[in-house]
């Protein structure tokens, strides 16, 4: 697995809110982020609208992979994060939303927020001080830049700061 390219991540901040907020009703729903189960796998895959074979995320022992669900509704993934601790900070492999929460007819916004947010989290505890790092798709660079207040640092790789991440956190999780 050593050497592998890395993939061009192309997820949309569509808006930054204080967890998940439906579309239609404008209700906010409180999240947690669980880690992603075998069983989970039934329903994420690529004839149900996933992009990203995640089964081979979660068989690659070097990655932590995580759900984002609604509180008291963990059956529906809301999205998906994979990530890598490494020496002084985290690395975002791969994220994704829902099928249902892409585009224009979106059930929510905020889920990828919601987990670059957790991966920020994640980061500090680690005692990374906030410091991810992700492979972004050139043409999202500006946009992660503005959204996330993430640097760009060269080819296509990003980082977000310790003060990008401390407001993504402070956004998220309210302890």
């Amino acid at each position: 697995m050593e050497n592998q390219e890395p993939i061009l991540l192309d997820f949309v901040i569509d808006k930054l809110t204080n967890s998940i907020q439906n579309t239609i009703s404008g209700d906010s729903f409180q999240t947690e982020i669980l880690r992603l189960t075998i069983k989970d796998l039934k329903k994420i895959t690529k004839k149900n609208g996933w992009n990203f074979n995640w089964k081979s995320e979660l068989a690659d022992n070097a990655k932590e992979v995580y759900k984002l669900t609604i509180v008291n509704n963990s059956d529906i993934v809301q999205g998906l994060l994979s990530l890598t601790i490494e020496a002084d900070h985290i690395l975002m492999n791969l994220l994704e939303s829902a099928p249902f929460n892409i585009g224009q007819d979106k059930l929510y916004e905020g889920v990828a927020g919601n987990l670059v947010a957790y991966a920020c989290k994640i980061s500090f505890q680690h005692g990374f001080d906030g410091y991810v790092a992700f492979t972004a798709k050139t043409n999202l660079i500006k946009h992660y830049e503005k959204t996330l207040g993430a640097f760009h640092i060269g080819r296509n790789r990003m980082i977000i700061p310790a003060e990008s991440a401390k407001i993504l956190v402070k956004k998220y999780f309210k302890q």
